[in-house]
């Protein structure tokens, strides 16, 4: 609007228009509103007009996106809607989410305001600004057909009786048309910035779907942890059952046959089958170890460690079971910490501590080896850190070069059933 081409340009006009359309579009809301109200009232003491109460509460969201639209004759950039996405296909799913997030209030809300008080300052200003400079510019338009001639009411307050006199009444018109551009302007943009704000919150409710894709992520992660136990579970109860029953055939065969060829033959197959079953162990204990499921973080963790070829110490102690996200999570940062000092460390021994403390699941793991352990080596610690921030976790490393390797990672958690320590 500071501009000095303000006045020649497009924008008075799409000001115009975006307080002519608000000032339409507010009265037919309001006797909308009106509507729905007394026939809501009407049914609802026969109980017929619950469901249209609904509706109702959901009339917001129409208005809110005719706003929006309407924002594009002031605005450049868009106003988009923060709705959340229904978890589920189907209309009872989308009824659920909307009337449970704020957003829907936030648009009813807006529609009673702009039903009530702000499409009447939109017309004020449209008549203020724009009609009465025109209609007085329309002078001896007026006098020549409506007065015949002889005179002309401007503004239904005084009379012209000469034709110099219109004219000059017009040049005041057009005078006058400047600063109601100007008020149109201000006006309109005010207007649009009150509707940004209210439809379009730029912080709280982009907190809301920073935190809704935060929840999220979380029920990706269960969803994933879920798929591996029954993976795990298929693997264990149907091939490796198949393969140990295989293995205990070829044995008794083995023990049947006569020496030779055949004898050599069935005793290959029988150690080709061990060694295939004991890859499928591995491979079950890699997707999601039984001992993690059954008995839990600490004894899962003192397996992990008893399998390593470095001497680990195992001083973990948990009084009982952590949420199974928690404990995949900190139990394959175990494992891969304990991969990492057997691959690249170079320690003679390793240590594992920690336990739970002021609602935070704490582990430690300290190696005596070389140190200078790289994230971004690929060691495959930023996989670490992305599993445990999914948790809300923290991952710290601390490895100068000669060592020693502390690697420290917290989980908030709270406590569930006590451990099974028979394991």
């Amino acid at each position: 609007m500071s501009r000095p081409g303000f006045l020649l340009s497009a924008w008075p006009w799409r000001a115009a228009a975006y307080l002519l359309t608000g000032a339409v579009t507010g009265a037919v809301t309001l006797v909308v509103i009106v509507v729905v109200a007394a026939v809501c009232g009407a049914l609802t003491l026969v109980l017929v007009g619950l469901p249209l109460l609904v509706v109702a509460a959901l009339g917001g969201i129409p208005v809110a996106g005719t706003e929006r639209r309407r924002l594009r004759l002031v605005g450049r950039a868009p106003a988009a809607g923060r709705h959340q996405v229904p978890t589920e296909p189907g209309l009872r799913p989308w009824l659920t989410t909307r009337l449970r997030e704020p957003m829907t209030w936030r648009e009813l809300g807006y529609a009673l305001l702009f039903a009530v008080l702000l499409w009447p300052v939109d017309a004020v200003a449209i008549v203020v600004a724009l009609f009465l400079p025109l209609s007085v510019v329309a002078t001896p338009l007026l006098m020549a057909t409506a007065g015949e001639g002889d005179e002309a009411k401007v503004l239904k307050q005084w009379t012209v009786t000469t034709w110099p006199a219109a004219y000059a009444v017009a040049v005041l018109g057009l005078l006058l048309l400047a600063p109601g551009a100007y008020v149109l302007g201000a006006t309109a943009g005010a207007r649009a910035a009150l509707t940004r704000l209210l439809l379009s919150p730029p912080e709280g409710e982009l907190g809301a779907r920073v935190v809704e894709l935060a929840r999220s992520r979380a029920r990706l992660v269960d969803a994933f942890e879920a798929e591996r136990r029954r993976i795990e579970r298929d693997l264990h109860d149907g091939a490796q059952q198949r393969l140990v029953a295989l293995s205990m055939t070829l044995g008794l065969a083995r023990l049947d046959a006569p020496p030779g060829p055949l004898a050599d033959q069935l005793a290959k197959a029988h150690g080709e089958a061990g060694d295939a079953l004991a890859e499928l162990r591995e491979l079950i204990q890699g997707i999601y170890p039984k001992v993690l499921t059954d008995y839990g973080l600490e004894a899962a963790v003192t397996d992990a460690a008893d399998r390593c070829a470095v001497p680990v110490d195992v001083e973990l102690r948990l009084p009982g079971r952590t949420p199974q996200a928690v404990e995949s999570a900190a139990y394959f940062v175990v494992c891969e910490a304990l991969a990492n000092i057997e691959k690249h460390s170079g320690a003679e021994r390793a240590r594992i501590s920690g336990g739970h403390r002021a609602g935070r699941l704490c582990l430690e793991l300290h190696d005596d080896g070389r140190g200078g352990a790289d994230p971004a080596a690929g060691s495959g610690l930023t996989g670490l850190a992305d599993r445990v921030s999914v948790l809300d976790g923290r991952l710290a490393l601390t490895s100068p070069p000669g060592g020693p390797t502390l690697l420290r990672v917290e989980f908030p958690c709270e406590l569930t059933r006590a451990a099974d320590r028979s394991a």
